[in-house]
């Protein structure tokens, strides 16, 4: 992100994104009217069990841990093999998941920022900003994307083709399992996945726990216990504002973090390295304990 002179995070407008909002009401309406009426629980299962793995394996170590933040190493082919797995999520492509978090944390760590990127407008509201809509800020800063990762032509491939990415699977489901895992194993879960995602998030903006302060950000995160093993960590959100290089989420006793178990695993294989821990980044001046950190 380079944040050159003049560039606001205050001022700007919200506005619908049609091609946003119809991929994620056409998913749910298939869930809505079709979910119930092809239950089984074999395509319950699938469900649950495409959704951890996306979640965590894509989400959480792909797009957010490796390719946002670079808190591990790792082979390049187990890296764009979570990426993908992390665009199965339904949220975006590489390049759109880079845009949407980057943006908001640069606004976020400003002293004033826009309700659209601080989550603070109305529940309903909000849900429909973040959902069907996207923001234009009138000074937006300019976004670098690392030029390794811009490069890469697999990543411009999901880029390009990433709603897409779920056909392979819905014909696969439904020539193993017929409609029941075509609509459990797609539709359920992207909208899913993608409404939870937003649901987490105004939660960890709004309310919960914290333990450190960021002084001077206009945003801070909260703890949301409850949603750490259902979002693989993620919802530890003050720990990752007050240590966005981390790739530990959970710092406490207590504080699950499949994500980071997961991590683990990969690093006793051998598959991930350079593993970054509060404890080896360093301090941070405007950052202030609320609590004891943890040992």
């Amino acid at each position: 992100m380079l944040d050159g002179t003049g560039t606001d995070a205050l001022t700007g407008t919200v506005h619908w994104k049609p091609g946003k909002s119809l991929w994620l009401s056409a998913m749910t309406v298939a869930g809505v009217l079709a979910g119930p009426a092809t239950f089984t629980w074999d395509a319950l299962a699938l469900f649950i069990a495409t959704t951890a793995i996306t979640i965590c394996l894509g989400h959480s170590l792909g797009m957010h841990r490796r390719l946002i933040h670079r808190a591990f190493e790792c082979p390049i082919w187990l890296e764009r093999l979570f990426v993908y797995l992390g665009t199965l999520v339904g949220m975006a492509g590489p390049y759109g998941m880079i845009r949407q978090h980057d943006i908001r944390d640069w606004a976020q760590r400003k002293p004033r920022c826009h309700a659209y990127l601080a989550h603070r407008s109305a529940f309903l509201k909000d849900g429909f900003w973040q959902l069907h809509c996207e923001l234009k800020l009138e000074h937006s800063p300019e976004l670098l994307i690392e030029r390794r990762v811009a490069n890469d032509k697999f990543y411009r491939f999901l880029e390009r083709t990433w709603m897409a990415q779920q056909i392979p699977w819905a014909l696969l489901f439904f020539a193993l399992g017929g409609a029941p895992w075509a609509v459990w194993g797609v539709a359920v879960r992207v909208a899913v996945s993608v409404t939870g995602h937003w649901l987490v998030g105004y939660f960890a903006h709004n309310r919960g726990l914290r333990s450190w302060h960021v002084v001077g950000a206009a945003v801070q995160g909260y703890n949301v216990p409850y949603c750490g093993l259902i979002t693989m960590g993620e919802a530890w959100h003050n720990n990752h504002h007050a240590f966005p290089a981390s790739a530990r989420l959970g710092l406490r006793p207590g504080e699950t973090d499949p994500g980071w178990w997961m991590l683990m695993l990969l690093a006793w294989l051998g598959l991930a390295w350079d593993v970054k821990t509060p404890e080896v980044l360093p301090p941070r001046p405007n950052l202030r304990p609320l609590q004891v950190p943890p040992g």
